[in-house]
């Protein structure tokens, strides 16, 4: 059953296809797979998309694209399988012998494993603000106690809320925040790092390898916490940024030099975790706009021939 809802998610992908893009500015030679991260969703109550007006724009542009939902907290591994899955299918479906991964935030570590299990099939990953090598916030509720625990289970309840909201539930999808929040903790991080260290840079703020296994790697990272006053998100995105003690420039949630994963396009965009996905509706900083982003990072797959 889960499997059928994934297909019939797919080929709804493929009917939302353009006969005649506007562009093809975007057209890469295989499609885009995208990978939500932490909470995430393809649409809420079959409305809200998790990537506001991305898809949409990229499609406009000449790509094909398609939108993937696994658990919104899971660990790393669990989440890398359920989109390794659904990946085949795509696969399978569309025709194409590779495609191009895009995962924001959490989603970083799921395209990297689909990457490491089947690198043959996969032409490219990028990743948008992934805490590749832990983030602060995730260390403070794991290691905090019994308030850190108290914290777990308010981040299970509202996940169990939005996995009914997003139809997760309906998928069989899992909540486990301990689970997600484990992985994405600096040790657990650095253990999933060790399994699939493909494109991890060696030093603390480096880049890694441009390439691994035929597979080319991609990142980005943002530096403000508030940019749209308007926003009603940004103040919690500045609330959780209190967790970086060091000092080190971050987007609220990831810092600088963790959001390192092979090629470092650009790690200081004026956006915040949450512009990542182009929300809350489209209000972000008058500098810069996140669908342009993932544009010209299409543009830049279809030049390189991906």
């Amino acid at each position: 059953m889960k499997r059928m809802m994934i297909a019939a998610g797919i080929a709804l992908s493929l009917s939302a296809i353009p006969a005649h893009a506007a562009s093809t500015y975007a057209q890469t030679k295989y499609p885009v797979v995208l990978a939500h991260g932490m909470f995430g969703w393809d649409k809420m109550l079959g409305v809200i998309d998790y990537w506001y007006q991305i898809p949409t724009d990229m499609r406009s542009n000449g790509a094909n694209v398609f939108v993937t939902q696994v658990s919104g907290l899971e660990s790393s591994e669990v989440r890398g399988e359920q989109l390794l899955k659904q990946t085949q299918d795509i696969l399978a479906i569309s025709g194409a012998v590779k495609v191009n991964l895009i995962g924001h935030s959490h989603g970083g570590h799921s395209v990297r494993y689909v990457a490491a299990m089947m690198p043959s099939k996969i032409a490219s990953v990028t990743t948008m603000a992934t805490p590749a090598k832990g983030a602060p916030m995730a260390d403070l509720i794991v290691n905090g106690g019994k308030a850190g625990a108290i914290g777990a289970q308010v981040l299970q309840a509202a996940g169990t809320i939005l996995n009914y909201l997003t139809g997760g539930s309906s998928q069989g999808l899992d909540v486990n925040a301990n689970k997600s929040l484990a992985s994405l903790s600096t040790a657990g991080s650095a253990a999933f790092n060790i399994k699939f260290p493909q494109a991890i840079p060696v030093t603390a703020c480096g880049e890694g390898a441009y390439e691994v296994n035929g597979v080319k790697y991609f990142s980005f990272g943002g530096t403000t916490q508030v940019t749209n006053l308007l926003d009603p998100l940004d103040g919690a995105v500045k609330l959780v940024s209190l967790a970086f003690t060091n000092g080190e420039a971050n987007d609220g949630f990831v810092g600088r030099c963790s959001a390192h994963v092979g090629k470092v396009v650009r790690d200081n965009y004026d956006m915040n975790h949450i512009d990542f996905m182009n929300h809350i509706f489209g209000l972000r900083a008058l500098t810069t706009d996140p669908k342009a982003v993932y544009r010209e990072q299409l543009n830049r797959l279809k030049l390189a021939g991906m």
